[in-house]
C-alpha cells in the first residue's frame, strides 16, 4: 500500500501545520559534515514535497556544533519559494547579529526546562537563562521578525529524572510573554507518555497560554512520539514538529534518538483525514535521497517500507 486508508475519528483538527525541523535539528547530529550544496538541495526538496515551514540552520558558534557552521552559506544558497517559513535558531544576541546580516524573517531559541540541561547545554541556571534569551527576543521583535521559543525537557531529565510540570510552564509561560509568538515544547530524550502531554498542555491552558501558541516536539526513544502526537491534537495542538527520514537526536542529550520522522506523522495525518499540503511520494524520495547522501538508511519506518 502506498497511502493508508482514510478513516476520519472525531476530536481531531481538520488541518495541521507540520514543522519540518531535518536541515537543522537532524543534521546536526551528524559527524561527517554535509557539502552546503547537499544541504540546500534537501531544503529545496523539503518546500517542492509541500512543506511551508523548514527550519533551515542555526546560527550557533561553528566551535559547538560544526555541522552548521556555513550557516550563512546556505541561506545564500537558497531561493524560497513564495509564502514559505524558513526560520532558523539562534542561541544569543551574536547568533542574531549574523542572522539579521543573513536577511532572515525569523528566528528560534531554546531553552531548558531543567537546570541541569540548562547548565550542559547553556552555561547557565534555569533563572539566568533567561538574561541571554530577553534582549535577543527583544531585539528581533524591534526588527520585525517572529520568535518561537523552544523549551526542552519537558517531560524528563536523563541527569534529574521526572520533570515538574509547573517547572516546564514556567519556563514557557515566561517565553510567551517575553514575545514568542510559538512555543514547542520538546521530549528531548523522549520518554513521554500521552498522559503526561494532556497534563503539560493542561497545565499551560490554565496558566493563561492558549493550545494555539503551542507546538510539541517528539522523539522516538521509547516508541511513543506517534501516541503522543495524537493525544496532543485531540487535545487541541495543530503544529508538530517532525524531521524527514527521522534525522536527528541532540548532542547534548546522548540518550536522545531521531525525532519524530515527518513521514510516519503524515501517513498518520493522511489516514486520518487532516490536511497538511504534503507530498508523502514526494517526501519519502527525498528522505530516501538524503539518506543516500548520508551512508545509512533512514530510520523512519514509512521511509522503509515505501523506498525499500
Amino acid at each position: 500500500m502506498r497511502e493508508p486508508q482514510l478513516v476520519k475519528a472525531d476530536g481531531l483538527p481538520d488541518r495541521v501545520t507540520i514543522y519540518e525541523v531535518g536541515p537543522r535539528d537532524g543534521l546536526q547530529n551528524e559527524s561527517a559534515i554535509v557539502d552546503v550544496a547537499v544541504k540546500a538541495e534537501f531544503i529545496r526538496r523539503l518546500f517542492d514535497a509541500g512543506l511551508t515551514t523548514v527550519e533551515t540552520t542555526s546560527f550557533v558558534h561553528p566551535k559547538w556544533v560544526p555541522q552548521l557552521a556555513d550557516a550563512a552559506e546556505l541561506l545564500d544558497h537558497l531561493e524560497l519559494p513564495d509564502g514559505v517559513r524558513a526560520p532558523v535558531l539562534v542561541p544569543n544576541e551574536r547568533g542574531l547579529d549574523r542572522a539579521l546580516a543573513a536577511g532572515v524573517g525569523e528566528i528560534a531559541i531554546f531553552a531548558s526546562a531543567t537546570e541541569t540541561f540548562a547548565a550542559k547545554n547553556l552555561n547557565s541556571t534555569l533563572d539566568d537563562q533567561f538574561a541571554m534569551f530577553t534582549p535577543t527576543i527583544q531585539r528581533a521583535l524591534a526588527e520585525g521578525l517572529s520568535v518561537r521559543g523552544y523549551v526542552s525537557m519537558c517531560y524528563g531529565d536523563p541527569w534529574e529524572g521526572d520533570v515538574p510540570i509547573d517547572q516546564v510552564v514556567k519556563v514557557g509561560a515566561r517565553l510567551v510573554d517575553l514575545g514568542c509568538h510559538e512555543l514547542s515544547l520538546g521530549d528531548t530524550i523522549g520518554v513521554a507518555t500521552p498522559g503526561q502531554v494532556s497534563a503539560l498542555i493542561a497545565a499551560f491552558g490554565a496558566a493563561g497560554v492558549d493550545v494555539d501558541k503551542l507546538a510539541v516536539h517528539f522523539h522516538d526513544t521509547y516508541g511513543q512520539a506517534l501516541a503522543n502526537t495524537l493525544t496532543a491534537l485531540r487535545d487541541g495542538v495543530t503544529t508538530v514538529d517532525s524531521s524527514a527520514g527521522g534525522l536527528g537526536g541532540c548532542p547534548y542529550a546522548e540518550s536522545a534518538t531521531g525525532n519524530l520522522a515527518t513521514e510516519d506523522l503524515l501517513w498518520q495525518l493522511n489516514g486520518l483525514g487532516i490536511e497538511t499540503g504534503v507530498d508523502l511520494e514526494k517526501l519519502v524520495s527525498t528522505s530516501a535521497w538524503m539518506a543516500e547522501q548520508l551512508g545509512k538508511p533512514s530510520p523512519s519506518r514509512v521511509v522503509q517500507a515505501l523506498a525499500g
